[in-house]
Formats: C-alpha cells, structure tokens, sequence
C-alpha cells in the first residue's frame, strides 16, 4: 500500500480507502468486521462514514448504525487509521430540533453524537456532507474551527459543494469521480488545487460497472447495485466499459486495476474511497492501487473518456 499527505495540510492516508455506506445496511457486525480487518491487513488507513449510514436497505437498521458497527470494528486499531465522518444530512425529527444542519448548534450536537457511537475522543477529519442551503459557509467553517482547537476534530473537510465554494480552511472535499464521469475536472480539481484541498472520489466504480461485473446482455447480478439502479447500464456507458477492458487487457490489467490505478493518479486524488461487501473485495481493492499509469498509459485512457467528459 502507497501513502500520501491527503491535500496540502491533510493526514497521511493510504491510496484506496474504504467507505462506510453499506454498513449497517447491508452489512451486519460481522461482515462489518471482516471487511474492516481485511482492510487493515491490506494496509489501508483511511476509513470514511457517515452520521446517516446505516438507515436503508434490507437489513433495517437505523442511521448511526454505520458510525456505530465501524467504530467497534476498530476498536484496539484506533490509533492505526484515519477515521473519517461526515455530518450534514436528514437524521431525524430529534436532529432537527438543533436547527438548520449547518449552524453551530446542529455541529455541537452532531459530533457530540458521532463521537459517541464510534467510540472515540477525536474525529480526525470531519466533512460537512452536503450544503444546508441556509447557513452561510463561513458560520460552518467558525464552528468546525471550535471543534478543532477542543481536540475533538483533528481536520476539516466537506463534500458535495460547488468548487467556487471551496476554500482552505478544509483540507478535503468529496466527490462523485469516477472513469466515466470525469466531470470534476472540469471545475472542481482546478480549484482543489487552488486551495491545496485534497480530493476524495466516492463511487470510483461507477456503481461497480468499472468493477467487471455488468456485461452486455446480460442481466446484473441479484443483489447487485444495478439490479435496481435505472439509467447507468446504458450503450454508451458500455461502449466505454468494453474499451476500457480491452485497454487493461493489452495492459495485463484487470478493469478493476485500471478504475482505481488510474484515478489514484490524476492530479488532486488523495484516496480512492472503495465501498466492500466482502474481505476479498478488500482485498482486491486495495491491491488495484499497485499499477502506477505512465504518462503515456494516461494519454491513452483520455482518448477513451476525456477529461471533464460524463458518460454516466
């Protein structure tokens, strides 16, 4: 495994990341401690949730669920990893009497209850997860800066926000980023290198069709995100997925490889935040990140997808 400063001012965290957003929905307190020991043993430092995971799918849990089965799958670990969380998003009527979910108030009472499920004393990078779309940014960043000089939140990030509202005081933003949708290069990248922001991607695998998994013709797999998913199988995605598999295969690559190697390489990528339902996916993950592109492997994927280009 390959580490890197995450941004300009960030933490050391490893190239591929695990995210937390089938925990405690589709993962129970086992396969959530597979999946988080197959981690560690893979080298991976940087773990990613969210207040809010924990609350759909077919297991009905409830939202903080996520914080909670992570933060007791790591403990005895918690001074070898970077735990991330994020705040921002609905969390019920009890949450709600805090007030708009980017104030002050709300920020006190959601790290108070992050901090408590995952069973630690500090958050070591704390994202604002989606724009409330009342509070001004800089009451939020005010307030998060409290929670920095308390010690219970080591750095600051935030997710889904415009790029013209990035600014230093973060280290990190979130993304949708993928091979198939290079979208953030368009505006989003630029400024994360403005700012020194380092960038997180969240579905890296477009929904696991960079995974090898979705063919033409042929139904997605029971249980799989696809399987209920509309509008992501479309020709034109699968255009691009069939050549982007034929590139890794004149390559000796597999497109898993070719979906995390690649984007771990473009510019502002801190880590390449992978969700995992079981240990060998892990474990794959974590090893994709092994295959560094050459600048003459990049220019070869551009004429595949473009930069800035969207397909799905």
């Amino acid at each position: 495994m390959r580490y890197r400063t995450l941004g300009e001012r960030g933490p050391t965290v490893s190239v591929v990341g695990v995210g937390g957003n089938n925990v405690g929905s589709r993962l129970d307190e086992d396969g959530t401690k597979a999946v988080v020991h197959a981690a560690l043993d893979a080298g991976i430092t940087l773990f990613d949730t969210a207040d809010m995971y924990g609350g759909a799918g077919d297991r009905g849990g409830l939202r903080g669920d996520g914080e909670r089965l992570l933060g007791a799958a790591l403990k005895g670990h918690r001074d070898e990893v970077v735990l991330a969380t994020k705040f921002g998003m609905a969390m019920g009527r009890d949450a709600d009497l805090y007030g708009p979910r980017g104030a002050r108030a709300y920020i006190r009472y959601a790290v108070e209850a992050s901090l408590t499920r995952l069973g630690t004393d500090r958050i070591d990078l704390y994202q604002y997860h989606e724009p409330d779309g009342v509070t001004p940014l800089d009451e939020t960043i005010a307030a998060l800066t409290e929670l920095v000089d308390e010690g219970k939140v080591l750095h600051i990030g935030c997710s889904n926000l415009p790029a013209e509202r990035l600014t230093d005081a973060f280290v990190s933003t979130q993304a949708c980023y993928h091979l198939l949708d290079r979208g953030a290069e368009q505006d989003l990248i630029p400024a994360c290198l403005r700012h020194g922001l380092g960038l997180l991607p969240y579905y890296p695998l477009a929904n696991g069709l960079l995974s090898g998994k979705y063919r033409r013709g042929e139904r997605p797999p029971s249980g799989s995100r696809l399987s209920w998913r509309r509008g992501w199988l479309t020709d034109a995605a699968l255009d691009r997925v069939e050549a982007l598999t034929a590139y890794g295969a004149a390559r000796g690559l597999t497109l898993l490889q070719v979906a995390v190697g690649a984007l771990a390489a473009l510019p502002a990528v801190g880590s390449v935040i992978c969700g995992a339902m079981t240990p060998e996916q892990v474990t794959a993950n974590a090893a994709a990140a092994d295959w560094i592109p050459s600048p003459a492997d990049l220019a070869a994927l551009d004429a595949i997808v473009a930069p800035g280009e969207r397909v799905v």
